[in-house]
């Protein structure tokens, strides 16, 4: 089997300023302005890149003139050569960390997390025995051998079926090996969840928030809790098994509120104490705030808002509102959590908006916790744009 695609040739890139420290440190990303030339090739083209001043190779990677991240380092240390033993000696260093962080009573998890795990623009959730990988853009799909990868899986992580999912939005997964339903049952900490691997959001679960989620579980005992912008309903079940008193789940997708009320019962939970409402998430809280009611644990996990730089006031806006409604819905005592996932917004812009809108609310809280990414969710330490995940635990007075 093979892991990367063959080339024909390798491309010479050269940096047109000193980045040279940063790549060595683990940044992966070259844009377009670092480079003095573009050379005419296809995206996914081996590249060795130059620094620029002497001429002196300092990387190895894959090259993309169709995008403004330009080139991504894949190895920096002698040799500068890239082959199928160099792929399968990455891989075997993801999947030995993820069985020093998993047992089985967690078998929903990333394998592969990309340049996290030395593997730029090639992610791998597994479900159970389903693996789903996600290759990121037409340079990572010439890169990287998918068939071969998905063979090498079966062969080595004990993983029975593999899933494709496409970039783009709106387009369904495709089966490379082992079709069956798409709907694969997986445990969280013990607890049953399913994901839509063709169809569902991400590769069919958000699999991030997984230690926020075990935080809420442990903190939710005899409490009234909200769950906004719910999806199919991780924190409202974890809330559940940890002894809620009732669980509201909030959505605007009826199919993701059908998902949470059978994730509900899935975990033996009663049907009275849980209540799925597929409603504009903003709207409800409006609505809530005006009719002056009150949760004991309040939970706010919207999408990104922030999906590139242009965005970021509007999105900063959205966040202070969130907070505003939250801290207005939380009783006094009570637990407010507030996510962002865009990678746009930075901790201390989004701990601001936080803050702003709960003093418009006329309330004080106290930060309890500050978590971002899971340990299967590993960034280069040179790559801070990376933790794109914020989760603020805090206490409402």
């Amino acid at each position: 089997m093979t892991l990367l695609r063959t080339q024909p040739s390798r491309l010479t890139l050269r940096l047109s300023r000193d980045l040279t420290r940063d790549v060595k440190r683990g940044h992966a990303w070259v844009f377009v302005d670092a480079l003095r030339e573009l050379p005419a090739a296809p995206p996914g083209a081996q590249a060795l890149l130059l620094d620029n001043t002497r001429g002196r190779p300092i990387a190895v990677g894959y090259y993309d003139p169709e995008s403004s991240v330009t080139f991504r380092a894949c190895r920096v240390e002698e040799p500068l050569r890239l082959n199928d033993d160099w792929a399968a000696e990455r891989f075997q260093n993801a999947l030995a960390l993820r069985r020093r962080l998993f047992d089985d009573q967690t078998t929903g998890f990333r394998l592969f997390n990309g340049e996290g795990d030395g593997v730029p623009g090639l992610v791998c959730d597994r479900y159970a025995d389903v693996a789903v990988i996600k290759l990121d853009g037409p340079a990572a799909s010439s890169f990287w051998d998918i068939d071969g990868i998905a063979e090498w899986l079966v062969k080595h992580s004990g993983v029975t079926a593999v899933v494709e999912r496409r970039k783009q939005r709106g387009r369904e997964g495709r089966w490379l090996i082992g079709e069956r339903s798409p709907l694969i049952e997986f445990l969280e900490h013990g607890v049953k969840f399913t994901a839509d691997v063709l169809s569902g959001q991400k590769t069919g679960f958000f699999l991030d928030q997984r230690d926020n989620r075990q935080a809420i579980r442990r903190m939710c005992a005899g409490s009234r809790v909200l769950n906004v912008f719910s999806y199919t309903g991780g924190f409202s079940v974890m809330a559940g098994v940890g002894g809620a008193k009732h669980v509201t789940s909030v959505d605007s997708a009826q199919p993701a509120i059908d998902a949470a009320d059978a994730h509900w019962l899935l975990n033996g939970l009663s049907a009275d104490a849980h209540a799925g409402i597929a409603t504009d998430a903003f709207e409800f809280l409006d609505e809530a705030r005006l009719k002056r009611r009150k949760w004991d644990v309040v939970i706010i996990d919207p999408p990104a808002f922030a999906p590139s730089e242009a965005s970021v006031a509007r999105a900063v806006s959205a966040y202070r509102k969130l907070a505003f409604n939250g801290a207005t819905l939380t009783e006094r005592g009570g637990l407010l959590a507030l996510a962002s996932c865009s990678s746009h917004i930075d901790m201390t812009s989004f701990l601001e908006s936080c803050e702003e809108g709960i003093s418009e609310a006329r309330r004080r809280a106290t930060l309890l916790a500050m978590h971002s990414q899971p340990a299967d969710h590993p960034t280069p330490l040179a790559m801070p744009e990376f933790r794109y995940l914020k989760f603020a635990l805090l206490r409402c007075e």
